[in-house]
């Protein structure tokens, strides 16, 4: 994707704020105890804000585990982020496709909710993270 520099700001604004709905959509789901599904947006919101940092620095996949690698050797590894967020992406990740693939997954709520904390952070620190490039 060769984009003009305003289209590609536009394009990290259009993430951050896709990111940002789906914490909306995450409370909706934790309020009707639509936990599995909560998982799953919690996952999505965070990842699109880690497209919105691909966007950033013109590194564009449709693979998950790609982005997610191409998130931790470069940010986390390098020490421009926190390590933490590494370990949440991951986390979430694979809960996510644990609730997307397996039968018979349920999610405790408190542990919902303790994801849904830690997307709220993560989303924040990555576009703390663009704000200050």
């Amino acid at each position: 994707m060769n984009l003009k520099e305003s289209e590609r700001e536009e394009l990290i604004k259009h993430r951050l704020v896709e990111a940002k709905e789906t914490i909306e959509d995450v409370q909706l789901l934790i309020d009707n105890d639509r936990l599995r599904a909560a998982v799953n947006r919690i996952y999505y919101g965070m990842f699109y804000s880690l497209l919105a940092l691909g966007i950033a620095y013109e590194f564009e996949t449709s693979k998950h585990q790609q982005l997610i690698g191409w998130f931790n050797r470069n940010f986390i590894h390098e020490g421009l982020i926190d390590s933490k967020f590494g370990r949440i992406i991951n986390k979430a990740s694979n809960r996510r496709t644990k609730g997307d693939y397996e039968s018979f997954v349920e999610f405790e709520k408190e542990v919902v909710l303790e994801m849904f904390e830690e997307m709220k952070e993560f989303i924040s620190k990555i576009e703390q993270f663009l704000l200050s490039k």
